[in-house]
């Protein structure tokens, strides 16, 4: 068993087998329990082979003891689930049953109803019905019916069925997973960034969770008492020494740094790296005396102010950030922390959705340049094609060192494709050819005037992507923004060409959004993409994930402003159907009328 390193138990599906009550003479009820329990079993095993939680380990599933026909028995189903820590229920019939009798009424629940598509017994009735109760009593339920009939006796689950009920799943275990968890903010507002001006009841409203908060000056505290553990130190900095390729030093001479002060500076630089994780979640093995600093702030996921204040007299966070936003580090693979640069809460917040969805390392980054296919001809000589073709142009995402080294993708599947991961397949030889392909550059002193080190690598393979932001509009609340892509390898030339106009320094990335070319359309190209984004920052994702999280977002009540997935693949509760044609107007209004879950 995977050691979670944070307090409080993962979020467990409860399975709801729900039956026609009715006995009597033809044993309505009694001929019906096989097959209703065998409902319950299938999506339990569907449950636990697919979905793991962020620490590796497959989701935990509980069934009721028995059928639910009458109250009597929904209450004793509710009684073991409350025992058992079911935070997400699941609702299952192949038959009719006693609707406001047999729901699911707890309001801290996430629901699903699955009716079963058979002519034998009215399954998609019981659906209908208890889907109106739920909207009814102000209850939502994602509700999940198959496109074709099956026979009564079909145990297998439909490919149609399948997909509903693990987006469900997926998107559900990441939102409750968040509750009784904590955002650590070390520092706060970073130049002036709107992102990391954190908003205490956004997080506990909206996402159950906390806010924990510690002044920068206490890594330094905890670097002068000797407030870390030293046998782990020593562990990173063998590590990083042996690992962390030096890459050059672009600073002009008058304010480049000695070699005998960058060593001190990827010192302090490791240290840094080692107390952060300490802060966020406890070490049992710090000095005798520090128990108070040996808790930690149980931080599901935490933001470093740096600039200014910070790194106009330190060396930079940049080389803690990307090594703990990665999925391994001196200790081997592990659970990808979320640390984001600059205190961008938001930005941190979007990191972390999609952590919990996918189980892989996210990426940092400005969303910092458009380049049109006229502009990089003009520049370069270069003809784009393929997906950068189709959206006119790249983004390039680009930011000092916080994003994930997996992004370089040097991470290879089994036919030997460049990928990023679930942290719990990264091997060896994955980890090797990562770090090989980063190099660490000086700091450029401009900007840190302090120093420290910048990871630099290029994204150079084509791979799927998604891209988020999350933003916080007064007089709205939080809206969401999901634009799916690729990644782009551009020529080498072409790609240091452009790159070269920025910080030559820094992780790059290239971008292209799929794009419909539609007039008026956010993603006509990948410009309006970028001229429609709400932030200076955006969060990105290996995979096309942005239906799953459209499904997460409608679970947190957020309604999402900006998208470019599919209507066949979009999937929210029920009750959003009653508020108007439009998808994304009813989205709007129903996550106004539900409001958030925690308020």
């Amino acid at each position: 068993m995977a050691e979670s390193r944070l307090i409080g138990a993962y979020p467990v599906i409860g399975i709801r087998p729900t039956i026609d009550g009715r006995r009597g003479p033809i044993k309505v009820r009694q001929s019906l329990e096989d097959q209703t329990m065998g409902m319950a079993k299938a999506a339990a095993k569907l449950f636990e082979e697919n979905i793991k939680y962020s620490n590796g380990e497959p989701v935990k599933v509980v069934i009721a003891d028995t059928t639910i026909g009458r109250v009597a028995e929904a209450a004793a189903c509710e009684e073991k689930f409350r025992r058992e820590g079911v935070a997400i229920t699941l609702t299952v019939t192949p038959c009719w049953c006693y609707g406001s009798e047999t729901m699911d009424m707890d309001p801290t629940t996430i629901k699903g109803v699955w009716g079963l598509n058979a002519t034998e017994r009215p399954g998609a009735v019981y659906l209908a019905s208890v889907l109106a109760t739920h909207a009814q009593k102000g209850l939502p339920a994602f509700g999940i019916y198959g496109h074709d009939v099956v026979e009564a006796d079909d145990s297998t689950i439909g490919d149609d069925i399948k997909e509903k009920l693990l987006r469900f799943g997926r998107a559900a275990v990441a939102a409750a997973t968040m509750r009784g968890k904590s955002y650590l903010q070390i520092g706060s507002i970073c130049m002036g960034i709107g992102g990391s001006i954190i908003d205490s009841d956004f997080m506990e409203s909206y996402l159950g969770m906390r806010v924990e908060s510690v002044d920068e000056v206490e890594i330094i505290r905890r670097m002068t008492e000797g407030i870390y553990d030293e046998a782990e130190f020593q562990k990173a900095l063998t590590w990083a020494k042996e690992k962390c390729k030096m890459g050059y030093d672009k600073n002009p001479d008058f304010v480049r740094k000695s070699d005998e002060e960058k060593e001190e500076q990827f010192e302090f630089a490791v240290k840094m790296a080692v107390i952060i994780k300490d802060l966020m979640n406890g070490n049992k093995n710090l000095p005798e005396g520090c128990e108070e600093e040996a808790v930690g702030h149980n931080a599901l996921a935490a933001g470093f102010q740096g600039q200014r204040q910070w790194t106009d007299f330190y060396p930079n966070g940049d080389f803690a950030e990307a090594v703990l936003n990665t999925s391994f580090d001196w200790n081997g693979a592990r659970e990808p922390y979320i640390l984001a640069t600059e205190n961008d809460v938001l930005n941190g917040l979007g990191m972390l959705f999609m952590k919990l969805l996918t189980n892989r390392a996210q990426m940092f980054a400005d969303v910092r340049t458009y380049w049109s296919g006229d502009a990089i001809k003009r520049v370069t000589g270069y003809d784009i094609e393929g997906v950068a073709k189709e959206a006119d142009g790249v983004i390039h995402l680009i930011n000092s060192g916080a994003c994930c080294l997996d992004a370089n993708a040097e991470a290879r599947d089994a036919e030997g494709n460049q990928t990023m991961k679930p942290w719990y397949e990264v091997t060896k030889e994955d980890q090797d050819a990562i770090m090989a392909a980063t190099t660490w550059c000086a700091a450029d002193n401009g900007y840190f005037r302090g120093g420290g080190f910048s990871s630099r690598f290029e994204t150079t393979a084509t791979m799927p992507a998604t891209m988020v932001r999350l933003n916080l509009v007064k007089g709205l609340g939080p809206v969401m923004q999901i634009a799916e892509g690729w990644t782009v390898g551009l020529p080498a030339d072409v790609s240091d060409t452009l790159w070269k106009r920025t910080d030559y320094t820094w992780p790059s990335t290239w971008f292209a959004p799929r794009c419909d070319g539609k007039e008026g359309s956010a993603f006509k190209t990948a410009y309006e993409v970028m001229n429609n984004w709400g932030a200076n920052h955006g969060a990105i994702s290996y995979g096309h994930i942005g239906a799953d999280l459209i499904t997460l977002c409608s679970i947190l009540r957020i309604p999402v402003a900006m998208h470019n997935v599919a209507d066949k693949d979009i999937f929210r509760p029920k009750a959003w159907d009653a508020f108007g044609m439009d998808k994304e107007g009813a989205d709007y209004r129903a996550c106004a009328v539900y409001g958030p879950m925690y308020k």
